[in-house]
């Protein structure tokens, strides 16, 4: 994302982006995307020498060396700890070098000294709108020491009573930096809808800014009076509770429905009826499934004969490229312990247009694709990395 704006002008956005697309990734947009990595980049910066790593990396180490000089938990520490080392090493912070047996070794030589607080100052200047992803960013590096050393758990950090009002500020189309998933999910699903009647089913659907986005753009292509229904369903109790004021008021003739699910288990549980469903929608979810594979299976039995699956998901755009939003999410077990499959999914959390394309073959659907290509972009533009997985029941 960043280097659209730095290596290019307009005219070369337009070459790479869908039309739809490219009134939401104006300059305004492309500086606060710029300016919230670079605050991540200094706040990893800045849980390296919290967590002890920056210490234990003085000579040449691999991530369990780092870890055990570190006194860390390898349980925990495992995945947060090597992206700190591969993000700090992409970014040219510490050196990285392989080892004659094909180990990767890190190195902090020297540290740059970097202040997060002077890009967020910049960021309140620019947009003070997406200040909700920095408080997150913020609350999840300073959860890093106490959470690799396993006195507090991620889920405890992020969701305890202190982060419950940022991720309501966070989950918003106010903000952003998130409404950008929204706004391109709903795009893709407005494509991908069915002809005729259809009935909807979000999962993870949060506090409703996804399906409010999807509902208005649903409205604006003429397709609103084709939702003969909309079942949202979330994990979480508050946030349904949350999504079905604010729906029921904005979407006062849309069919709502809201359950809770979660994602791990058996769809049926939650009351959502096999192959009820002309499109299932999410935003932001997929990749914290714990079993990819059982929850591709629940989503596949939901959807009718030929029904589309959407799914708006940070996309990797390359093997082991760290991506930023994984400074918050390395701190939660499902994203660090998933089930995984060498095929098409070698790690948790995030994955690659490649091993997307394969899981959902290898799990019953067809005329899977990346929306926009993320394939076709990551060469010239490798921080390009928001998508949607769209594909169709098999």
């Amino acid at each position: 994302m960043p280097a659209i704006s730095e290596r290019s002008g307009k005219d070369e956005r337009a070459a790479l982006l869908p039309a739809e697309l490219l009134p939401h990734f104006d300059d305004a947009f492309i500086l606060s995307y710029e300016l919230f990595e670079e605050y991540v980049a200094r706040l990893s910066l800045q849980a390296f020498r919290t967590t002890g790593l920056a210490a234990a990396c003085r000579q040449d180490t691999t991530v369990e060396q780092a870890i055990g000089r570190a006194a860390l938990v390898p349980a925990i520490a495992r995945v947060p700890a090597a992206w700190l080392l591969e993000m700090l090493a992409w970014l040219g912070w510490i050196e990285s070098t392989s080892s004659p047996g094909g180990e990767i070794l890190y190195r902090a030589a020297s540290l740059p000294e970097l202040d997060p607080d002077e890009i967020l100052a910049r960021q309140r200047a620019h947009d003070p709108r997406c200040l909700p992803a920095y408080e997150i960013a913020a609350l999840a590096a300073a959860q890093y020491p106490a959470a690799l050393l396993g006195t507090t758990s991620g889920e405890q950090a992020l969701f305890g009573p202190e982060g419950i009002i940022p991720w309501v500020k966070y989950f918003s189309n106010d903000n952003p930096i998130y409404a950008i998933s929204n706004t391109v999910g709903a795009i893709s699903a407005t494509q991908s809808l069915p002809d005729g009647t259809c009935d909807i089913l979000e999962i993870g659907g949060g506090l409703g800014s996804g399906a409010d986005t999807l509902l208005q753009q649903l409205a604006i292509s003429g397709r609103a009076a084709d939702v003969a229904s909309y079942h949202l369903t979330d994990i979480s109790p508050l946030f349904l509770k949350r999504a079905q004021r604010s729906l029921t008021a904005r979407h006062p003739r849309c069919a709502l429905r809201f359950s809770a699910l979660d994602i791990d288990h058996a769809f049926a549980e939650s009351g959502v009826a096999a192959g009820g469903y002309s499109l299932v929608y999410g935003v932001n979810v997929l990749h914290v499934a714990r079993d990819l594979a059982a929850t591709l299976h629940e989503l596949r039995a939901a959807l009718r004969e030929d029904g589309m699956l959407v799914m708006c998901e940070y996309v990797r755009p390359f093997p082991r490229k760290p991506l930023h939003l994984e400074l918050v999410f390395n701190l939660l077990s499902a994203f660090r312990e998933p089930v995984l499959d060498a095929r098409w999914r070698p790690n948790g959390g995030f994955l690659t247009p490649e091993q997307w394309t394969a899981a959902l073959q290898a799990n019953g659907f067809a005329d899977a694709r990346i929306f926009p290509d993320i394939a076709a972009i990551r060469d010239a533009y490798p921080d390009f990395a928001i998508a949607t997985i769209v594909a169709r029941r098999a």
